[in-house]
Formats: structure tokens, sequence, C-alpha cells
């Protein structure tokens, strides 16, 4: 698994570079292909109300067979927007498993009945 950290508006730390890596890093036990993971983290501001910063995490995700998958989260505290996205990219990866095996089950079932109606 490949992970880039890019930074907009605040400091990589080693701290907050090996927290990124460790948490995009566990994502890899729910997909058996290799993946490339772009991570962006950094500072926004809510200028629409009273000026709170905002903690942006985003995370696309690319696997060897080209099929993209892409998580946003926005929180008031980074770690917090961290672990958001993460959970979102766990759902999303579930989602596509699912879709995936669902496709190849049906097709399984199509080639049956049809081998079926051939002995008939």
């Amino acid at each position: 698994m490949n992970i880039s950290i890019k930074t907009t508006n605040i400091e990589l730390t080693p701290a907050l570079k090996d927290y990124t890596e460790k948490r995009v890093s566990g994502i890899n036990k729910f997909i058996k292909e290799d993946i490339t993971a772009n991570v962006e983290i950094g500072k926004t501001t809510n200028h629409h109300k009273n000026g709170e910063d905002l903690f942006r995490a985003e995370v696309n995700v690319t696997t060897s067979l080209g099929k993209q998958l892409r998580a946003v989260s926005e929180k008031a505290d980074l770690y917090e927007a961290i672990d958001d996205v993460r959970e979102q990219m766990v759902r999303e990866l579930s989602s596509a498993k699912g879709k995936k095996d669902a496709l190849w089950k049906k097709g399984a079932r199509k080639i049956k009945n049809m081998i079926k109606g051939f002995r008939s």
C-alpha cells in the first residue's frame, strides 16, 4: 500500500504523519488488491460561522484495477476528521466488495440456468 500525505495550512509533524499512516493503512485489510492512497489533511476556515477553524481530511484510493474511491470529512478536531474519513472509506470499500460479489453470483446463476437449458 502506497500512502502519500499532503497538508494544507498546517505543518506535517511526525506524530500527525504516524497517526494518519496508521489509520489509513488499516483500510488495506478490507481489500485484497494493492492500493494507492492520496491523503490530504488541512485547516480551513468556516467564515460563515464566526470564523471557527475546521479541519478537513480527504482520502482518494485507487486500486490496482483502476477503481477510484473517495471520502471527505470536516470536523472541529483534526484527529476526529481522520477517524471519520477512515470509517467512510471502510464503508465505501465494503460496498464495492458487496457489489462485486453480487455481480459474480448473478453471472454464475445465469450460466447455471443456461447449462440446465441445454440438458433438457
